[in-house]
Protein backbone atom coordinates (compact mmCIF):
# COMPACT_ATOMS: atom_id res chain seq x y z
CA UNK A 1 0.00 0.00 0.00
CA UNK A 2 1.01 3.24 -1.29
CA UNK A 3 1.59 6.24 1.07
CA UNK A 4 -1.16 8.22 -1.02
CA UNK A 5 -2.99 4.93 -0.59
CA UNK A 6 -2.61 4.46 3.34
CA UNK A 7 -3.54 8.33 3.83
CA UNK A 8 -7.54 7.92 1.50
CA UNK A 9 -8.18 4.86 4.43
CA UNK A 10 -6.98 6.82 7.17
CA UNK A 11 -9.31 9.74 6.34
CA UNK A 12 -11.94 7.70 5.82
CA UNK A 13 -10.86 5.36 9.14
CA UNK A 14 -11.62 9.08 11.37
CA UNK A 15 -14.98 9.56 8.89
CA UNK A 16 -16.29 5.99 10.11
CA UNK A 17 -14.94 6.48 13.78
CA UNK A 18 -15.92 9.92 14.42
CA UNK A 19 -19.55 9.32 12.91
CA UNK A 20 -19.91 6.29 15.16
CA UNK A 21 -18.66 8.31 18.40
CA UNK A 22 -20.88 11.22 17.76
CA UNK A 23 -24.53 8.55 16.76
CA UNK A 24 -23.29 6.47 19.62
CA UNK A 25 -22.95 8.88 22.12
CA UNK A 26 -26.07 10.33 21.33
CA UNK A 27 -27.56 7.61 22.22
CA UNK A 28 -25.98 6.70 25.45
CA UNK A 29 -26.20 10.36 26.55
CA UNK A 30 -29.76 9.56 26.38
CA UNK A 31 -29.52 6.91 29.10
CA UNK A 32 -27.69 8.82 30.91
CA UNK A 33 -24.07 7.75 30.35
CA UNK A 34 -21.08 10.56 29.12
CA UNK A 35 -19.64 10.40 25.53
CA UNK A 36 -17.00 8.60 26.57
CA UNK A 37 -18.71 5.52 27.13
CA UNK A 38 -20.25 6.05 23.83
CA UNK A 39 -17.00 6.15 22.17
CA UNK A 40 -15.78 2.59 24.18
CA UNK A 41 -18.68 0.90 22.75
CA UNK A 42 -18.60 2.40 19.27
CA UNK A 43 -15.32 0.85 19.33
CA UNK A 44 -16.51 -2.30 20.22
CA UNK A 45 -19.18 -2.38 17.55
CA UNK A 46 -16.78 -0.68 14.71
CA UNK A 47 -14.30 -4.14 15.74
CA UNK A 48 -14.53 -8.07 15.44
CA UNK A 49 -17.45 -7.89 17.84
CA UNK A 50 -20.04 -6.60 15.66
CA UNK A 51 -19.14 -5.20 12.26
CA UNK A 52 -16.67 -8.01 11.53
CA UNK A 53 -19.80 -10.50 12.61
CA UNK A 54 -22.18 -8.87 10.36
CA UNK A 55 -20.15 -8.07 7.15
CA UNK A 56 -16.68 -9.19 8.19
CA UNK A 57 -15.41 -8.05 4.43
CA UNK A 58 -16.40 -4.25 5.33
CA UNK A 59 -14.95 -4.20 8.32
CA UNK A 60 -11.39 -6.03 6.86
CA UNK A 61 -11.35 -3.35 4.45
CA UNK A 62 -11.96 -0.77 6.43
CA UNK A 63 -9.84 -1.14 9.43
CA UNK A 64 -7.16 -3.79 7.83
CA UNK A 65 -3.66 -4.64 9.96
CA UNK A 66 -1.56 -2.20 8.71
CA UNK A 67 0.25 1.16 8.64
CA UNK A 68 -3.41 2.58 8.94
CA UNK A 69 -4.10 0.96 12.35
CA UNK A 70 -0.39 2.24 13.47
CA UNK A 71 -1.45 5.73 12.11
CA UNK A 72 -4.64 5.54 14.64
CA UNK A 73 -3.15 4.31 17.50
CA UNK A 74 -0.45 7.14 17.20
CA UNK A 75 -2.70 9.86 16.66
CA UNK A 76 -4.89 8.59 19.68
CA UNK A 77 -1.61 8.43 21.95
CA UNK A 78 -1.21 12.02 20.82
CA UNK A 79 -5.17 13.14 22.05
CA UNK A 80 -4.67 11.15 25.25
CA UNK A 81 -1.61 12.67 26.34
CA UNK A 82 -2.74 16.61 25.53
CA UNK A 83 -6.21 15.73 27.27
CA UNK A 84 -4.34 14.00 30.19
CA UNK A 85 -2.36 17.44 30.35
CA UNK A 86 -5.14 19.12 30.57
CA UNK A 87 -6.67 17.42 33.47
CA UNK A 88 -3.30 18.11 34.97
CA UNK A 89 -4.18 21.90 34.53
CA UNK A 90 -7.30 21.63 36.34
CA UNK A 91 -5.37 19.71 39.15
CA UNK A 92 -5.68 21.72 42.51
CA UNK A 93 -3.60 20.39 44.84
CA UNK A 94 -4.27 23.01 48.02
CA UNK A 95 -7.93 21.00 47.91
CA UNK A 96 -5.89 17.71 48.71
CA UNK A 97 -3.51 19.23 51.35
CA UNK A 98 -5.96 19.47 54.34
CA UNK A 99 -7.85 15.76 52.98
CA UNK A 100 -4.02 13.68 52.88
CA UNK A 101 -5.01 10.90 55.39
CA UNK A 102 -8.33 10.32 53.29
CA UNK A 103 -6.26 9.99 49.78
CA UNK A 104 -3.79 8.03 50.78
CA UNK A 105 -6.59 5.52 53.24
CA UNK A 106 -8.36 5.12 50.00
CA UNK A 107 -5.43 4.53 47.65
CA UNK A 108 -3.62 2.12 49.57
CA UNK A 109 -7.87 0.03 50.21
CA UNK A 110 -7.90 0.27 46.51
CA UNK A 111 -5.04 -1.64 45.45
CA UNK A 112 -4.18 -3.80 48.57
CA UNK A 113 -7.74 -4.84 48.53
CA UNK A 114 -7.80 -5.95 44.78
CA UNK A 115 -4.20 -7.28 45.21
CA UNK A 116 -5.76 -9.66 47.77
CA UNK A 117 -8.95 -10.83 45.99
CA UNK A 118 -7.79 -10.94 42.71
CA UNK A 119 -4.07 -13.43 43.54
CA UNK A 120 -7.17 -15.39 45.38
CA UNK A 121 -8.94 -15.51 42.16
CA UNK A 122 -5.86 -15.97 39.93
CA UNK A 123 -4.52 -18.92 42.41
CA UNK A 124 -7.65 -21.19 41.89
CA UNK A 125 -7.84 -19.88 37.38
CA UNK A 126 -4.16 -20.79 37.07
CA UNK A 127 -4.43 -24.61 38.09
CA UNK A 128 -6.11 -24.85 34.46
CA UNK A 129 -2.99 -24.84 32.34
CA UNK A 130 -3.15 -23.32 29.16
CA UNK A 131 -6.89 -22.24 29.76
CA UNK A 132 -6.45 -18.48 31.19
CA UNK A 133 -2.58 -18.18 31.66
CA UNK A 134 -0.11 -19.40 29.76
CA UNK A 135 2.00 -22.57 30.55
CA UNK A 136 4.93 -20.50 31.47
CA UNK A 137 3.55 -18.41 33.74
CA UNK A 138 4.54 -19.29 37.85
CA UNK A 139 1.59 -18.68 40.59
CA UNK A 140 2.45 -15.74 42.06
CA UNK A 141 3.23 -14.60 38.90
CA UNK A 142 -0.40 -14.82 37.87
CA UNK A 143 -1.69 -13.76 41.32
CA UNK A 144 0.31 -10.27 40.58
CA UNK A 145 -0.69 -9.27 37.52
CA UNK A 146 -4.17 -10.27 38.12
CA UNK A 147 -4.23 -8.12 41.32
CA UNK A 148 -2.73 -4.94 39.48
CA UNK A 149 -5.47 -5.79 36.69
CA UNK A 150 -8.00 -5.26 39.49
CA UNK A 151 -6.68 -2.73 41.32
CA UNK A 152 -6.52 -0.14 38.18
CA UNK A 153 -8.55 2.40 37.72
CA UNK A 154 -9.97 4.14 34.69
CA UNK A 155 -7.87 7.13 35.07
CA UNK A 156 -8.41 8.78 31.84
CA UNK A 157 -11.87 8.08 32.07
CA UNK A 158 -12.74 9.41 35.30
CA UNK A 159 -10.82 12.52 34.89
CA UNK A 160 -13.29 12.95 31.90
CA UNK A 161 -16.50 11.99 33.86
CA UNK A 162 -15.41 14.76 36.95
CA UNK A 163 -14.97 17.03 33.71
CA UNK A 164 -18.33 16.22 32.30
CA UNK A 165 -20.32 16.44 35.75
CA UNK A 166 -18.26 20.07 36.30
CA UNK A 167 -16.41 18.69 39.49
CA UNK A 168 -13.40 20.00 38.24
CA UNK A 169 -11.85 21.93 41.02
CA UNK A 170 -14.56 21.07 43.68
CA UNK A 171 -12.81 18.62 46.42
CA UNK A 172 -14.33 15.64 45.82
CA UNK A 173 -13.41 15.65 42.27
CA UNK A 174 -9.78 16.17 43.51
CA UNK A 175 -9.69 13.51 46.18
CA UNK A 176 -10.90 11.30 43.31
CA UNK A 177 -8.20 12.01 40.89
CA UNK A 178 -5.44 11.99 43.51
CA UNK A 179 -6.28 8.42 44.69
CA UNK A 180 -6.94 7.14 40.80
CA UNK A 181 -3.58 8.16 39.90
CA UNK A 182 -1.76 6.81 43.10
CA UNK A 183 -3.72 3.67 42.27
CA UNK A 184 -3.08 3.73 38.56
CA UNK A 185 0.70 4.20 38.79
CA UNK A 186 1.24 1.56 41.61
CA UNK A 187 -0.72 -1.02 39.54
CA UNK A 188 1.88 0.25 36.51
CA UNK A 189 4.72 -0.68 38.31
CA UNK A 190 3.60 -3.93 39.75
CA UNK A 191 3.26 -4.71 35.99
CA UNK A 192 6.48 -3.88 35.61
CA UNK A 193 8.03 -6.18 38.06
CA UNK A 194 5.63 -9.06 36.50
CA UNK A 195 7.16 -8.85 33.07
CA UNK A 196 10.20 -8.13 34.53
CA UNK A 197 10.54 -11.57 36.07
CA UNK A 198 8.79 -13.17 33.32
CA UNK A 199 11.21 -11.78 30.80
CA UNK A 200 14.06 -12.45 33.15
CA UNK A 201 14.82 -8.87 32.84
CA UNK A 202 15.09 -6.88 35.75
CA UNK A 203 15.85 -3.79 34.37
CA UNK A 204 12.26 -3.37 33.25
CA UNK A 205 10.97 -2.99 36.95
CA UNK A 206 13.97 -0.41 37.94
CA UNK A 207 13.24 1.28 34.84
CA UNK A 208 9.19 1.70 35.40
CA UNK A 209 9.64 2.24 39.62
CA UNK A 210 12.68 4.67 39.46
CA UNK A 211 12.28 6.33 36.35
CA UNK A 212 9.01 7.19 37.46
CA UNK A 213 10.19 8.69 40.99
CA UNK A 214 12.53 10.63 39.66
CA UNK A 215 10.49 12.07 37.17
CA UNK A 216 7.70 13.28 39.44
CA UNK A 217 9.37 14.20 42.27
CA UNK A 218 12.09 16.06 39.90
CA UNK A 219 8.52 18.21 38.01
CA UNK A 220 7.09 18.70 41.00
CA UNK A 221 9.64 20.71 42.85
CA UNK A 222 12.64 22.13 40.17
CA UNK A 223 10.15 21.46 37.39
CA UNK A 224 7.52 23.68 38.83
CA UNK A 225 9.93 26.47 40.24
CA UNK A 226 11.33 26.96 36.74
CA UNK A 227 7.71 26.73 35.04
CA UNK A 228 6.74 29.22 37.43
CA UNK A 229 8.27 31.95 34.77
CA UNK A 230 5.84 31.00 32.29
CA UNK A 231 3.20 31.95 33.95
CA UNK A 232 4.86 35.69 34.58
CA UNK A 233 5.46 36.15 30.66
CA UNK A 234 1.74 35.32 30.28
CA UNK A 235 1.07 37.68 32.99
CA UNK A 236 3.03 40.06 31.72
CA UNK A 237 1.84 39.76 28.24
CA UNK A 238 -1.70 39.29 28.90
CA UNK A 239 -1.82 35.90 26.85
CA UNK A 240 0.78 32.76 25.50
CA UNK A 241 2.54 33.83 22.57
CA UNK A 242 3.04 31.44 19.69
CA UNK A 243 6.74 30.52 21.23
CA UNK A 244 5.64 29.56 24.23
CA UNK A 245 2.75 27.79 23.39
CA UNK A 246 5.52 25.92 20.90
CA UNK A 247 7.65 25.63 24.45
CA UNK A 248 4.68 23.72 26.37
CA UNK A 249 4.27 20.89 23.27
CA UNK A 250 7.72 20.27 23.19
CA UNK A 251 7.67 20.03 26.79
CA UNK A 252 4.63 17.77 26.91
CA UNK A 253 6.23 15.45 24.35
CA UNK A 254 9.40 14.94 26.37
CA UNK A 255 7.30 14.24 29.31
CA UNK A 256 5.57 11.86 27.91
CA UNK A 257 7.83 10.04 26.09
CA UNK A 258 10.56 9.74 29.08
CA UNK A 259 7.34 8.20 31.32
CA UNK A 260 6.41 5.88 28.43
CA UNK A 261 10.16 4.60 27.92
CA UNK A 262 10.92 3.66 31.53
CA UNK A 263 7.18 2.09 31.58
CA UNK A 264 4.95 3.91 33.56
CA UNK A 265 2.85 5.09 30.44
CA UNK A 266 2.66 8.39 28.56
CA UNK A 267 -0.63 9.36 30.52
CA UNK A 268 1.50 10.32 33.97
CA UNK A 269 4.08 12.28 32.69
CA UNK A 270 1.50 14.50 30.47
CA UNK A 271 -0.87 14.90 33.84
CA UNK A 272 2.12 15.08 36.31
CA UNK A 273 3.41 17.85 34.09
CA UNK A 274 0.49 19.75 33.52
CA UNK A 275 -0.24 19.65 37.73
CA UNK A 276 3.08 21.66 37.81
CA UNK A 277 2.24 24.18 34.99
CA UNK A 278 1.15 27.78 36.17
CA UNK A 279 -2.29 28.69 37.04
CA UNK A 280 -3.98 31.92 36.19
CA UNK A 281 -3.74 33.44 32.16
CA UNK A 282 -1.54 31.37 31.42
CA UNK A 283 -3.60 27.86 31.68
CA UNK A 284 -6.72 29.57 30.74
CA UNK A 285 -4.95 30.61 27.60
CA UNK A 286 -3.72 26.82 27.25
CA UNK A 287 -7.19 25.14 27.77
CA UNK A 288 -8.62 27.49 24.96
CA UNK A 289 -6.05 26.47 22.55
CA UNK A 290 -5.33 23.01 23.09
CA UNK A 291 -9.13 21.53 24.10
CA UNK A 292 -11.49 21.62 20.84
CA UNK A 293 -9.19 19.39 18.64
CA UNK A 294 -8.19 17.16 21.47
CA UNK A 295 -11.54 16.72 22.55
CA UNK A 296 -13.27 16.55 19.35
CA UNK A 297 -11.08 14.54 16.70
CA UNK A 298 -8.07 13.09 19.14
CA UNK A 299 -9.06 11.80 22.10
CA UNK A 300 -12.10 9.59 20.35
CA UNK A 301 -9.03 7.66 18.15
CA UNK A 302 -7.93 6.57 21.73
CA UNK A 303 -10.98 4.48 22.77
CA UNK A 304 -11.91 3.37 19.42
CA UNK A 305 -8.79 1.54 18.82
CA UNK A 306 -8.68 -0.21 21.98
CA UNK A 307 -12.38 -1.34 20.81
CA UNK A 308 -11.45 -2.43 17.63
CA UNK A 309 -8.73 -4.94 18.94
CA UNK A 310 -11.57 -6.32 21.61
CA UNK A 311 -13.66 -9.60 20.76
CA UNK A 312 -16.46 -10.22 23.00
CA UNK A 313 -17.19 -13.25 20.99
CA UNK A 314 -14.84 -15.12 22.89
CA UNK A 315 -16.72 -16.03 25.75
CA UNK A 316 -18.90 -18.98 24.53
CA UNK A 317 -19.46 -20.91 26.96
CA UNK A 318 -21.80 -21.27 30.23
CA UNK A 319 -18.53 -21.90 32.56
CA UNK A 320 -17.02 -18.84 30.76
CA UNK A 321 -19.67 -16.77 31.80
CA UNK A 322 -19.29 -17.84 35.39
CA UNK A 323 -15.72 -16.84 35.60
CA UNK A 324 -16.47 -13.56 33.89
CA UNK A 325 -19.06 -12.61 36.72
CA UNK A 326 -16.94 -14.39 39.22
CA UNK A 327 -14.11 -11.74 38.34
CA UNK A 328 -16.93 -9.11 37.83
CA UNK A 329 -17.72 -9.61 41.72
CA UNK A 330 -14.31 -9.25 42.73
CA UNK A 331 -13.49 -6.45 40.93
CA UNK A 332 -16.80 -4.97 42.12
CA UNK A 333 -16.11 -5.72 46.31
CA UNK A 334 -12.08 -5.54 45.65
CA UNK A 335 -12.34 -1.66 44.36
CA UNK A 336 -15.56 -0.15 44.57
CA UNK A 337 -16.58 -1.16 48.27
CA UNK A 338 -13.11 -0.87 49.17
CA UNK A 339 -12.59 2.34 48.39
CA UNK A 340 -16.32 3.42 49.72
CA UNK A 341 -15.45 1.66 53.22
CA UNK A 342 -12.05 3.26 53.23
CA UNK A 343 -13.65 7.28 52.59
CA UNK A 344 -16.28 6.20 55.46
CA UNK A 345 -13.05 5.03 57.90
CA UNK A 346 -11.72 8.56 57.15
CA UNK A 347 -15.36 10.69 58.36
CA UNK A 348 -16.00 11.46 54.72
CA UNK A 349 -19.83 12.20 54.15
CA UNK A 350 -21.45 9.19 52.94
CA UNK A 351 -22.71 10.48 50.04
CA UNK A 352 -18.95 11.36 48.77
CA UNK A 353 -17.71 8.04 49.68
CA UNK A 354 -20.50 6.22 47.83
CA UNK A 355 -19.45 8.86 44.54
CA UNK A 356 -15.95 7.94 45.72
CA UNK A 357 -16.47 4.00 45.14
CA UNK A 358 -18.69 4.62 42.65
CA UNK A 359 -16.01 6.18 40.32
CA UNK A 360 -12.96 4.45 41.85
CA UNK A 361 -14.75 1.07 40.81
CA UNK A 362 -14.72 2.03 36.92
CA UNK A 363 -11.15 0.57 35.00
CA UNK A 364 -11.98 1.63 31.34
CA UNK A 365 -9.41 1.68 28.59
CA UNK A 366 -6.75 2.09 30.99
CA UNK A 367 -7.56 -2.01 31.98
CA UNK A 368 -7.51 -2.44 28.12
CA UNK A 369 -3.79 -0.99 27.93
CA UNK A 370 -2.76 -3.15 30.76
CA UNK A 371 -4.79 -6.35 29.39
CA UNK A 372 -2.67 -6.07 25.84
CA UNK A 373 0.64 -5.80 27.38
CA UNK A 374 0.21 -8.84 29.28
CA UNK A 375 -1.35 -10.64 26.06
CA UNK A 376 1.76 -9.25 24.14
CA UNK A 377 4.00 -10.44 26.63
CA UNK A 378 2.94 -13.89 26.74
CA UNK A 379 1.23 -13.69 30.42
CA UNK A 380 -2.53 -14.24 29.60
CA UNK A 381 -4.43 -15.98 27.09
CA UNK A 382 -7.03 -14.64 24.67
CA UNK A 383 -9.58 -16.31 26.37
CA UNK A 384 -8.86 -14.43 29.97
CA UNK A 385 -8.20 -11.25 27.93
CA UNK A 386 -11.64 -11.23 27.19
CA UNK A 387 -13.03 -12.09 30.01
CA UNK A 388 -10.90 -9.21 31.64
CA UNK A 389 -12.32 -6.70 28.69
CA UNK A 390 -16.26 -7.45 30.05
CA UNK A 391 -15.06 -6.95 33.45
CA UNK A 392 -14.01 -3.44 32.19
CA UNK A 393 -16.39 -2.62 30.07
CA UNK A 394 -19.04 -3.58 33.32
CA UNK A 395 -17.38 -1.81 35.65
CA UNK A 396 -17.65 1.13 33.29
CA UNK A 397 -21.39 1.25 32.53
CA UNK A 398 -21.63 1.19 36.21
CA UNK A 399 -19.84 4.06 37.56
CA UNK A 400 -22.08 7.16 35.90
CA UNK A 401 -25.37 5.80 37.05
CA UNK A 402 -24.14 4.63 40.63
CA UNK A 403 -22.41 8.50 40.65
CA UNK A 404 -25.74 10.19 39.75
CA UNK A 405 -27.88 7.80 41.69
CA UNK A 406 -25.82 8.27 45.45
CA UNK A 407 -24.55 11.96 44.71
CA UNK A 408 -25.34 13.58 41.95
CA UNK A 409 -29.01 14.01 41.61
CA UNK A 410 -28.74 15.59 45.47
CA UNK A 411 -25.79 18.07 43.88
CA UNK A 412 -26.98 21.97 43.04
CA UNK A 413 -26.93 22.99 39.76
CA UNK A 414 -23.49 24.48 39.90
CA UNK A 415 -23.36 28.11 39.43
CA UNK A 416 -21.31 29.82 35.73
CA UNK A 417 -17.68 30.37 35.82
CA UNK A 418 -17.29 34.38 35.70
CA UNK A 419 -14.89 35.86 34.05
CA UNK A 420 -13.12 35.10 30.55
CA UNK A 421 -12.44 31.58 31.63
CA UNK A 422 -15.85 30.73 31.67
CA UNK A 423 -15.60 29.51 27.53
CA UNK A 424 -12.68 27.08 28.60
CA UNK A 425 -14.18 25.81 31.53
CA UNK A 426 -17.27 25.08 30.09
CA UNK A 427 -15.97 23.52 26.83
CA UNK A 428 -13.79 20.99 28.73
CA UNK A 429 -16.79 20.31 31.51
CA UNK A 430 -19.40 19.71 27.91
CA UNK A 431 -16.27 17.71 26.58
CA UNK A 432 -18.16 14.75 24.70
CA UNK A 433 -21.60 16.07 25.95
CA UNK A 434 -23.52 18.37 24.25
CA UNK A 435 -21.27 20.34 22.25
CA UNK A 436 -20.80 17.14 20.49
Amino acid sequence: MSNSEIAILFFLQLTAILAACRLVGLLVRRMGQPQVVGEMIAGVLLGPSLLGLLVPHWQEKLFPTGPSMTMIYVFAQVGLVLYMFLVGLEFDTGLIRHRIPSAVSISLSGIFTPLALGALTAALLVRQEGKFFTEGVETWQAMLFMGSAIAITAFPMLARIIFERRLTGTSLGTLALAAGATDDAISWCLLAVVLAVFKNDTQIAFLAIGGGVVYAAFVLTVGKRLLSRLGTKAEREGGVSSPLMALVLTLLMLAAWFTDYVGIYAVFGAFILGAAMPRGVFAERIRRAFEPLTTHLLLPLFFVFSGLNTEIGLVNSVTLWGVALLILLVSVLGKGVACWFAARLNKEPQREALALGSLMNARGLMELILLNIGLQAGLITPTLFTILVFMAIATTLMATPLFELVYGRFRPPPAPVPGAAEGAVASLAEAGGGSR
